[in-house]
């Protein structure tokens, strides 16, 4: 009989070590017997990973369980706070920075302007932001690493950056110049993905199989999950929703394609809109008292607070938006046919009338079939949903915690 090579042992040690941490978190307070009974694994190899996950830190003891005879299991919870993670979320406006536990509360945060740099510039700023936050970090030894999450095309198990057009980002191995100039351990994944973990792992959607997860900011991003897996594609640039077309010879974009989703439903086009028609039409719009008249202090927010108090320009804005919106998501739901989408950012957070429309403009466009299973929600991360999107993405790298 062919003996086993330590590789192989020490690999399924590991799973089984990552999958009864998992367990502990999901269920308890919880035995070590039951721990055992609901992964399927001999007592044996629970007590053991159990000894390596207290001594570490990781797990402790809490009191004991109800016994039918014998004696009284002792009960074991997850330590959130024993560990630290650094995350980080970059977008074309900014770098969030912050240290979190491994719940995703944040201890901790920096938010750092991007400046508009792009190419070298950005990748320049966001090592050296890093580096000087970890530098105010007295726990560094209890850090578990850090977590990087960005739009664009992402190859996650390398932690490079393929492709981000707005960025000008073209296969940055950002995972290996992190770690060269932190010496900590480092994870890089696409955000929506990112967020879609989150959702499972922090929010209230881990019930579902299958879903779209859609980020709106400075673009529109997509993260997809099919069977309960996050759907990457073949190299990763699943969820391009920002670069399907739903106008015809429609605006330029960066990506060289015309009449991209993301050229119609993102904060800039909504701000740009929103000033043109103040300047150049004279609209009036309670958007210029909010302001005291300085555009430049026109936020997301704002824009939100115009939209919830019946602002007539606004609502025209919103309602242009989700119009394109509809298109994408109609022609996504016929392909992909989720349990449920869910959507985020600044100008969906607290924003009812926006996803009230959205819906009834899906409803309205989608096959007969699907009209009554159109489940269309706001995140229910709240408005960090950014950072833990990072912390989810190191949850699954490092300790590979199972979705769902």
């Amino acid at each position: 009989m062919q003996k086993k090579r330590t590789g192989d042992l020490r690999l399924i040690q590991e799973l089984n070590r990552s999958i009864i941490l998992d367990t502990i978190r999901k269920n308890g307070p919880i035995s070590r017997s039951e721990v055992a009974k609901i992964i399927n694994v001999s007592p044996t190899t629970v007590t053991s990973a159990v000894s390596e996950l207290i001594n570490e830190g990781l797990v402790f003891e809490d009191g004991v369980g109800h016994s039918n005879g014998g004696r009284k299991p002792v009960l074991l919870r997850f330590n959130p706070s024993s560990h630290t993670i650094i995350g980080v979320s970059l977008t074309n406006s900014y770098i969030k920075i912050a240290d979190m536990n491994l719940e995703g509360k944040i201890l901790r945060k920096e938010i750092h302007p991007t400046n508009q740099y792009q190419g070298y510039d950005i990748i320049q700023l966001i090592l050296e932001k890093v580096q000087l936050f970890l530098t105010k970090k007295l726990d560094i030894v209890n850090c578990q690493g850090i977590s990087i999450i960005t739009p664009g095309i992402v190859d996650a198990e390398k932690g490079v950056i393929t492709y981000n057009s707005k960025l000008n980002l073209y296969d940055i191995p950002l995972k290996e110049l992190m770690e060269e100039k932190t010496n900590l351990p480092t994870f890089v994944d696409n955000d929506a993905n990112a967020f879609v973990l989150a959702e499972n792992y922090f929010g209230l959607f881990s019930k579902f199989n299958d879903l779209i997860y859609i980020t709106i900011g400075d673009g529109v991003g997509s993260g997809l999950m099919v069977n309960g897996s996050i759907y990457r594609g073949f190299r990763g640039s699943s969820g391009e929703l920002g670069h399907t077309s739903v106008v015809q010879g429609g605006i330029k974009c960066e990506c060289g394609n015309k009449g991209c989703l993301e050229n119609y439903v993102n904060w800039p086009a909504i701000y740009s809109k929103i000033v043109s028609a103040i300047m150049t039409k004279g609209s009036d719009t309670i958007i210029k008292d909010i302001v005291s008249n300085d555009l430049n202090k026109i936020k997301p927010s704002i824009f939100v607070q115009a939209v919830n108090e019946g602002d007539e320009l606004a609502l025209g804005i919103m309602e242009d938006v989700v119009n394109h919106l509809a298109i994408a998501i109609t022609n996504t739901m016929h392909f992909f046919n989720p349990e449920v989408i869910i959507l985020s950012g600044d100008i969906v957070q607290d924003n009812p009338l926006f996803l009230k429309s959205l819906k009834e403009q899906v409803t309205e466009k989608v096959i007969t079939v699907l009209k009554a299973e159109v489940n269309i929600h706001s995140t229910s991360l709240g408005s960090e949903f950014e950072l833990l999107g990072a912390a989810a993405g190191l949850l699954h790298w490092k300790f590979k915690f199972q979705i769902n």
